[in-house]
């Protein structure tokens, strides 16, 4: 497998899908994003806020990562404080999806046909 790396991008309630789009946009093979509800400094300041974000989720190959993390910072304003937070780590394994990325695509042989095919059934008592 390629040096693959996951984004992961916190934003504001309604925001997600629109970031998730620009990390396509910007060379990503897909984008995943769901509700959140976190907690921090702010939140002991003024306790009657519950702060319900969305969730980007990314995984690029490293030579495409900083353009898809530019894209989705510029997307979701995060420059201005209070608009979210974005990180990015190295994935270490995966499996699935990710046919794209792999260097040696495992062979996908399809099924086979189990026409004219008869199972006989023993049972121990035979």
């Amino acid at each position: 497998m390629r040096e693959l790396r996951v984004i992961t991008c916190i934003v504001e309630k309604g925001k997600g899908e629109g970031v998730a789009k620009a990390a396509i946009d910007a060379g990503a093979k897909g984008a995943t994003y769901s509700d959140g509800k976190g907690t921090g400094i702010r939140q002991s300041l003024i306790a009657t806020i519950t702060p319900e974000k969305e969730v980007v989720t990314v995984v690029t190959q490293q030579e495409e990562t900083d353009a898809v993390y530019d894209a989705m910072i510029k997307r979701g304003n995060l420059e201005r404080p209070g608009k979210g937070f974005i990180y990015v780590t190295r994935l270490e394994k995966a499996f699935g999806f990710l046919d794209d990325y792999a260097e040696n695509k495992i062979d996908r042989k399809p099924p086979p046909n189990l026409e004219g095919i008869t199972l006989t059934l023993e049972s121990e008592d035979s």
